[in-house]
């Protein structure tokens, strides 16, 4: 035989024809070189992640969560501190109120005292008998003129005073400490009144002290 030539490819392409032409090569079935072929070229399944992978993915997400655990604990911290001062506030309000609560009816009352100290050093004083009279008399202004201001005081803050005389007896608001013969009025009429009731913005903080009129029994 003579000698090939050519590439190297093209050559042993060309021995193995003559080795299977010769019968030492058997040759294969083509569905067994698909088969092969096919064998050859199938893709592996994918890796799976190593075990350092997975920490590394617990480690992110432990850290993750830490920083969420973190924000959040600071900041119900905050709020909570904010409720706080809040409460603190309000309490100190509360305090305010019922101590200066009633700053403007003590000012109002302090023109009450005014006028009554003024009247008692007129009525204290010593005087001849021929001014007695004049005395008198400017001490009952001065009396007047301080019930006209207590009463105008007493509306101005919502206090009203109650007498029931001729009223019909209410239990909200009278107290009764006598009974009274009805002689020409109905009973459970109020007919006597020993002492004024009063009321604070329409509520009874002292019910007046009163007499009723009863049937009497022959």
């Amino acid at each position: 035989a003579g000698k090939d030539f050519g590439p190297p490819a093209v050559v042993l392409v060309r021995h193995k024809r003559k080795l299977r032409s010769r019968g030492w090569i058997p040759a294969f079935s083509t569905a067994a070189q698909s088969s092969a072929g096919e064998d050859c070229s199938s893709n592996d399944p994918p890796a799976e992640p190593g075990p350092l992978l997975a920490e590394e993915a617990l480690e992110h997400k432990a850290l993750r969560l830490q920083k969420e655990v973190r924000d959040l604990t600071e900041r119900y911290q905050k709020a909570l501190a904010d409720s706080e001062h809040v409460r603190r506030r309000t309490q100190k309000f509360v305090e305010d109120a019922k101590i200066f609560g009633i700053q403007s009816f003590c000012k109002d009352l302090v023109e009450i005292a005014d006028i009554l100290e003024k009247a008692i050093k007129h009525g204290s004083g010593e005087a001849e008998p021929a001014d007695q009279k004049t005395t008198l008399n400017k001490v009952f202004e001065g009396l007047s003129l301080l019930q006209a201001k207590l009463q105008s005081v007493f509306a101005k803050h919502g206090l009203q005073k109650m007498t029931p005389l001729g009223d019909k007896y209410d239990p909200y608001d009278h107290e009764i400490v006598c009974h009274i013969p009805a002689d020409g009025v109905q009973p459970g009429t109020v007919t006597l009144v020993t002492q004024d009731g009063y009321k604070l913005h329409g509520r009874t903080i002292r019910p007046a002290q009163v007499g009723v009129a009863v049937e009497t029994q022959e």
